[in-house]
């Protein structure tokens, strides 16, 4: 008898147990995060190539004049990767989020001043027209973004920079219009900027909820653009001050609802934290990628320099980084595509992956040796790049301030 009943109950738990393989069998058939559908090996492969071609031999010229060719800004609309997400009844291509990811990780791979455009046109400015623009300012500004209109998003003050409560740019209502004025400053992409979305308190009685967003177009009176700023890396991208004289808008310029700017500020700026965070995981990528085939070629002491094991270790070392920052990236792109809280994820992608990119790219310089201090190699350029992620769109302060807040006391 006891051996019947142990037989049967053999029999149950193994059934059971094929029955729970079975299941983790149907669950496992779900898409590994570092997989790719075709489509998406589609647009990767189209960004890299156009990249190669279309970026690369111009990459030195741009980091020496600080100025990005038109050409390639062109390019870039030309390729649809200025308006990724808007829908085709705009004339966008209307593809998720992912892809506007992938866009910037392959671009930072070349030249991470052409990514952070890309970056911030899709995951700043058409992110706010998407979200909460009226029928009618998406109808006027959408095609455009799409099509030839690079937007810059003017939060940044002199002393207002992780502390957007002190905001002072004002806006005054007089009649149906409002008049801004103000200056804002280190705006990413204002040098070829069509439009801005101007951050600016129109109750300042209330502080941060009177700060209201508001659309002006470059060409407005009142609206000057500064020189660009002569800066460490990302010398190519465009970043100046944006003043703002007594400029008249219309009510029907304001982006959502009147006081809540600051809001709509701080929910952009999450989903922008992953665009950066990719921004930076391609940097790391294209130092690391550049400075190999050197590592195979150059000799010390009777054996390639890749032959040592101590640069194995290192280059390792790195590229287990690079993929786990990948994981995270991917991971907060996901959540956020579906419709899950993605905020803590977010500042912990692009706070981990800063900190790739910085080792990454010193490690670089170290791996070239004598050449990687000179600007014959990219390695140079990615060293001065990457230091620009652990400040903009949230310091890395900030990211451990937001992570913090969601570890339970």
């Amino acid at each position: 008898m006891a051996s019947a009943i142990s037989c049967r109950t053999r029999s149950r738990f193994i059934g059971s147990l094929s029955r729970c393989s079975g299941a983790v069998r149907r669950q496992s058939s779900a898409r590994p995060l570092t997989e790719f559908t075709d489509d998406e090996i589609m647009l990767k492969e189209s960004v890299a190539r156009f990249s190669k071609e279309q970026v690369q031999p111009y990459v030195t010229e741009m980091d020496k004049n600080s100025e990005m060719r038109p050409e390639i800004i062109s390019g870039l609309f030309e390729q649809g990767l200025m308006g990724i997400e808007i829908p085709s009844e705009f004339g966008g291509p209307a593809m998720p989020f992912f892809s506007v990811v992938l866009a910037i990780e392959e671009l930072a791979k070349v030249d991470p001043s052409v990514s952070v455009l890309c970056d911030v046109q899709n995951t700043l400015f058409n992110t706010a027209f998407l979200q909460w623009a009226t029928p009618e300012q998406r109808k006027q500004y959408l095609p455009r973004m799409v099509k030839d209109t690079v937007g810059a998003f003017c939060l940044s003050e002199a002393g207002c920079g992780s502390d957007a409560f002190a905001l002072q740019t004002r806006a005054v209502a007089d009649g149906d219009d409002y008049i801004l004025s103000g200056e804002k400053m280190w705006i990413t992409n204002a040098g070829y900027a069509g439009a801005f979305l101007v951050f600016a308190n129109a109750n300042p009685e209330k502080r941060h909820r009177g700060i209201t967003c508001f659309i002006v177009d470059r060409d407005m009176p009142g609206v000057s653009v500064g020189p660009p700023e002569d800066k460490l890396g990302i010398r190519a991208s465009s970043t100046c001050a944006v003043r703002l004289d007594g400029v008249r808008v219309p009510k029907t310029a304001i982006m959502g609802e009147l006081g809540k700017g600051y809001k709509y500020a701080m929910e952009i700026l999450n989903e922008g934290r992953i665009g950066i965070a990719a921004q930076m995981l391609g940097l790391a990528e294209g130092a690391v990628e550049s400075t190999v085939p050197y590592l195979q070629d150059r000799k010390a002491f009777g054996q390639r320099l890749l032959d040592f094991q101590a640069i194995q270790h290192q280059i390792a070392e790195v590229t287990t980084r690079i993929e786990a920052a990948r994981v995270m990236i991917y991971n907060a792109v996901r959540l956020k595509e579906n419709g899950s809280s993605f905020v803590k994820e977010a500042a912990m992608a692009k706070y981990f992956a800063t900190d790739v990119a910085a080792q990454a790219s010193a490690r670089s310089v170290e791996w070239l040796g004598g050449v990687g201090y000179t600007k014959a190699f990219p390695a140079e350029k990615f060293y001065r790049d990457c230091k620009i992620g652990a400040i903009y769109e949230g310091t890395n302060n900030i990211q451990l301030n937001t992570i913090a807040k969601f570890i339970e006391q």
